[in-house]
């Protein structure tokens, strides 16, 4: 493919800026549509410095990582882990010191080599089950971000319906930077559409509690740590594969190299994220798209995205009017990428004939089923779980990790391997 910037071509300032910008537009609805997990009161902070983070992150992989033009964004992986954990009645302090030990495991992994020793365990079927229960662990706070306001439930219902009906055939029918902007014009236009139906609010978002810049000092709980430890080897698979899939499309030399070093910047990045209370980086898989549609393959335009991003988290202002989005877009938003994480597993299944007998399957139904168990499981019950092992066999998403683990490589073994 013939791009009119190469992957070390500097653009001259106007179009650098441009194309900068248009990044920009891509990041912001990455960072906003992962805040609900924020510690109420302190939403604005938590944006703040997620803003910072991923911005950060940014630069570095432009400059150091794997030098690719790739958008950081919250990890869905560990909102599984934070979601469970905070539903068990884990605080924030335990949540975020395990992000920060999750961080040193990626660094050292990606200093070690061991990936290349671990790598062979994910097979594409197992690949495909952990796409879609990220999806489908997502399900339950999507809907209490969908059915926010009791009194405009109905309301809501056929709200989310036409809205994600509608990104749905932008997102297949537009081309270019409109395909890759759909999520940015179902903010703005779905935040407007809902305030002129329920009423504009009379004042920008605010915190109401007091937090503090980091998360200090530290606690470790195990079965916190090993909980996320699951969630870690889906953001390895996920960093690899983003990184894997443009390094391909734009002919990247030393990839070996650049996986390794775009590793090591997740690592670090998470340490920083676990420290300062916020859900950690991955490389997002949406680049490639902008890079064909635009034909600039430059990993400098990144860049000022990236110098954007922190400069925003500078401004609480500017974040309040950002999070000023009703929570009904913003689950309608979220059910529309979770519907494409669920497609994009479809697809992998279909292409790398993962699913091909009875008992393909039930190696991905299974672990399906006991996530969507344990995810809609009543707290009571999950709080009969003994405490200790609690975070694990009580979090859906992890307890489906293990179970297509050993389904693939134990029980359902397949006899030609």
């Amino acid at each position: 493919m013939d791009f009119k910037y190469g992957l070390n071509d500097r653009p001259k300032i106007v179009p650098l800026i441009m194309y900068g910008l248009q990044w920009l537009l891509i990041a912001i609805p990455v960072v906003l549509t992962s805040t609900f997990v924020a510690p109420e009161g302190q939403t604005i902070m938590f944006t703040q410095k997620l803003f910072g983070v991923m911005g950060l992150c940014m630069v570095m992989q432009a400059l150091v990582g794997h030098r690719l033009p790739l958008v950081p964004g919250p990890a869905a992986a560990l909102l599984m882990g934070i979601l469970a954990a905070s539903v068990q009645g884990y605080g924030q302090t335990e949540i975020y010191t395990s992000v920060f030990v999750g961080g040193i495991l990626i660094a050292i992994i990606a200093a070690s080599g061991l990936m290349a020793k671990i790598q062979p365990l994910f097979t594409p079927r197992i690949v495909v089950v952990i796409l879609m229960l990220i999806s489908f662990t997502i399900a339950k706070p999507i809907l209490g971000l969908i059915f926010s306001d009791p009194e405009h439930h109905a309301l809501e219902f056929w709200f989310s319906v036409v809205c994600v009906l509608l990104m749905v055939i932008a997102n297949d029918k537009l081309r270019g930077i409109w395909k890759s902007t759909v999520v940015m014009w179902a903010l703005v236009l779905g935040s407007v559409a809902y305030y002129a139906l329920t009423g504009f609010p009379e004042a920008i978002a605010s915190d109401t509690v007091e937090t503090t810049f980091f998360i200090f000092p530290l606690k470790f709980d195990t079965g916190v740590i090993i909980s996320f430890v699951f969630c870690y080897i889906a953001l390895l698979i996920n960093e690899v594969g983003s990184v894997q899939s443009l390094g391909d499309m734009v002919g990247a030399d030393n990839m070996a190299s650049r996986n390794r070093r775009g590793m090591g910047v997740t690592g670090a990045m998470n340490v920083v994220a676990g420290c300062m209370g916020v859900i950690g980086p991955v490389d997002y898989s949406l680049s490639p798209g902008v890079v064909a549609s635009t034909s600039c393959a430059s990993r400098y335009t990144v860049i000022p995205a990236g110098v954007a991003m922190i400069a925003i988290a500078f401004f609480p202002s500017i974040v309040g009017v950002l999070m000023s989005i009703p929570p009904t877009v913003m689950g309608a938003i979220l059910f529309f990428l979770m519907g494409i994480q669920l497609a994009a597993g479809f697809e992998m299944a279909t292409n790398t004939r993962s699913i091909t007998s009875f008992r393909h399957g039930m190696i991905l139904g299974v672990p399906l089923m006991f996530d969507v168990i344990l995810t809609f499981a009543p707290a009571e019950a999950i709080n009969c779980i003994p405490e200790i092992i609690r975070p694990v066999i009580g979090n859906g998403f992890v307890m489906g990790v293990i179970i297509v683990l050993l389904l693939e490589h134990v029980f359902l073994r397949d006899s030609r391997k």
